[in-house]
C-alpha cells in the first residue's frame, strides 16, 4: 500500500512538473507573440502613413446583411489624410468631380476605424460607411472591415488603387 501511494505520488509530482512546463512555455511564448503583434508605436504609424493615409481606396465589396451593396459606390474614391496626427483627420469621398467630407478616426493599434462622412446633402449610401469598424483584415492593398463592438452581418472591403 505504502509502494502504491509513493507510486501515485510521484506520478502526481510528474504530472504538476508537465503542467509547469507547458504554462510557463505558453506565457513567454505569448509574450513574444504579443510583442510581435503590438509592434513599435513608431512603427505602426510609419505603416499606416505609408499604406493609408493620403492614398486613394474604392469600395471593393460591401455587404449589408449579406445584400451585396457594391454596386451603390462604383465611381466612389476614398481618401483619408492626417491633420494633426496620425490617429485622426479628414477623409473625403469623391464622385464625378462632387466631393463630400468628413473625418476618420482610429486607436492607437490601428484596430478601430471610426468613418464619419458628415457634410451637407451626402448620399443616402454613405449612412452604411458612418460607423466605427474594426479591421478584420490589413493586408494592403485591401482592407476589411467589420462593425466594431458589434456582430451586426456588416462587411466594408476597401482596396487601394
Amino acid at each position: 500500500m505504502i509502494c502504491k501511494n509513493a507510486k501515485s505520488s510521484g506520478n502526481f509530482s510528474a504530472g504538476i512538473l508537465v503542467a509547469l512546463v507547458c504554462s510557463l512555455l505558453l506565457v513567454t511564448s505569448s509574450c513574444k507573440k504579443l510583442k510581435l503583434l503590438s509592434g513599435d508605436q513608431s512603427t505602426l504609424e510609419q505603416y499606416f502613413a505609408d499604406n493609408v493615409l493620403g492614398k486613394t481606396f474604392v469600395v471593393d465589396f460591401a455587404s449589408d446583411s449579406s445584400v451585396d451593396i457594391t454596386s451603390r459606390y462604383t465611381g466612389y474614391d476614398f481618401i483619408l489624410t492626417k491633420t494633426t496626427s496620425f490617429y485622426d483627420g479628414d477623409m473625403t469621398g469623391t464622385k464625378d468631380g462632387i466631393t463630400y467630407t468628413g473625418t476618420w478616426a482610429s486607436n492607437s493599434d490601428y484596430s478601430k476605424l471610426v468613418i464619419n462622412l458628415n457634410s451637407s446633402n451626402i448620399p443616402a449610401t454613405f449612412i452604411f460607411l458612418n460607423r466605427s469598424w474594426k479591421f478584420t483584415k490589413k493586408g494592403v492593398p485591401v482592407l476589411e472591415l467589420a462593425p466594431w463592438g458589434s456582430t451586426d452581418p456588416k462587411v466594408l472591403h476597401m482596396r487601394r488603387l
